[in-house]
């Protein structure tokens, strides 16, 4: 239960930052954000702001998604359906109601034609006659949908459509760097809680009744010779010594201004990854815990996992597909599994790593995703004006059919990969 409840508070905490990007530039842009959802499924609240913008809080606690005006939305209106409408002052049509619940002092009217973008007008036919009514619809006017929800309507000039390329390319690639951003902060806070290990050959702390304490090595001690081989980095020292189990080493290290030469004993232990013996004798990194460097521990943390995704993406290019290298939810659920039980710090080293690849993920020149879109921001830019909605339809339905073959796919070979290997 644990698991499930992490689980879900990582995976949502990533996709509501990502959606969150596109909520906020789109609304610079002066893109309508009709809805901005947490969870998936059915409605469970909603409020619309003043803003226009409709928030909800769906069922399902599986991220959440943002509703841009224009951007893959179908008409919610038809000829045929029965609606209820309200009246304003101004005898404009204030609110569309598509639910089966029609207020008293909604008119219920037989949809003939509708123009919600360019137009703004309904023709229908009031319950109990017979002629075609038309009437104006305010741009401020609201939609209840089938389920409740109030939604603005959303004219011309406010959707995604009507945006300038550069605008829709920003709000497109926000999703993906808001969580870089998040992979940074979350990569900081996982240096602040635990500290940097320092690169030198210092040593941070001895564990006590180790081999090393036995040999008189202290806190702060810096190795400068092993076997008189000159030692200045960690990654060096480490390596010496797992090399060496069960042999002497000479050590030398430099403490408080003065130099000081001891006999180390290296102890064996069993390597669990490998199950080979290496050398170990009990001293640990000085750690660094300033906020310049946790900052720039937050950064190149990020942009390695960056560069390492990056890196296995190509490799598939040149060297051939490989679903190993993915993974889906079940796989995400199987590493929530195994970080809930090392602690917070590493809960949240989890979170970024996730949350940076995902950023990366999103940027695949793949229809349906925001890299996806932004080949057609560009595009657009090249040919002077966007693909018409017929050929971008085509293109987004190939993507999404793609991005289901392969989330099947992956969570498939997730499936075999933890129940029957």
């Amino acid at each position: 239960m644990t698991t499930l409840l992490v689980f879900l508070v990582i995976f949502s905490i990533i996709v509501v930052i990502h959606e969150f990007g596109h909520y906020f530039f789109a609304k610079r842009a002066g893109i309508l954000v009709r809805e901005f959802a947490l969870g998936m499924g059915p409605k469970l609240f909603s409020k619309q702001g003043k803003d226009g913008t409709t928030y909800t809080v769906r069922l399902l606690p599986l991220g959440g998604y943002v509703r841009l005006a224009g951007l893959y939305e179908e008409d919610e209106i038809q000829a045929g359906m029965e609606v209820g409408l309200e009246i304003n002052d101004n005898d404009q049509v204030s609110l569309i109601n598509l639910s089966d619940n029609f207020s008293v002092v909604e008119m219920p009217v037989r949809v003939d034609n509708v123009d919600l973008i360019d137009e703004m007008i309904i023709e229908a036919v009031p319950v109990g006659q017979t002629d075609i009514v038309k009437y104006s619809v305010a741009k401020k006017a609201n939609i209840i949908e089938a389920d409740g929800t109030k939604l603005p309507v959303a004219p011309r000039e406010m959707r995604y459509e009507s945006a300038s390329v550069w605008n829709k390319m920003i709000t497109n690639f926000a999703g993906p760097m808001n969580n870089f951003i998040l992979s940074i902060i979350a990569f900081t806070i996982v240096a602040f809680m635990i500290g940097i290990p320092n690169t030198d050959s210092v040593i941070g702390e001895v564990v006590d009744g180790s081999v090393a304490q036995e040999a008189g090595l202290v806190d702060g001690d810096r190795v400068t010779e092993v076997n008189g081989q000159s030692v200045s980095e960690w990654s060096d020292l480490v390596l010496l010594i797992q090399e060496r189990p069960n042999e002497e080493l000479q050590m030398t290290v430099e403490r408080e201004n003065e130099t000081v030469d001891t006999v180390v004993n290296v102890q064996a232990v069993t390597d669990e990854q490998s199950g080979n013996e290496i050398g170990q004798i009990g001293i640990i990194a000085d750690r660094e815990f300033s906020f310049g460097s946790s900052i720039t521990y937050g950064v190149t943390a990020t942009w390695g996992i960056i560069t390492g995704v990056l890196g296995v993406i190509g490799s598939m290019i040149t060297s051939g597909f490989n679903i190993n290298n993915f993974g889906g939810p079940v796989a995400m659920a199987q590493m929530t599994d195994q970080v809930v039980s090392l602690g917070l710090p590493v809960i949240v080293n989890f979170l970024a790593m996730l949350s940076a690849n995902l950023g990366v993920f999103n940027l695949l020149p793949i229809p349906a995703l925001d890299g996806g879109k932004i080949v057609l921001n560009a595009i657009e830019a090249i040919r002077g004006k966007p693909l018409s909605e017929s050929k971008e339809g085509i293109i987004t339905i190939i993507g999404v059919l793609i991005m289901v073959v392969l989330m099947v796919a992956v969570t498939w070979n997730d499936i075999n990969r933890a129940f029957f290997q």
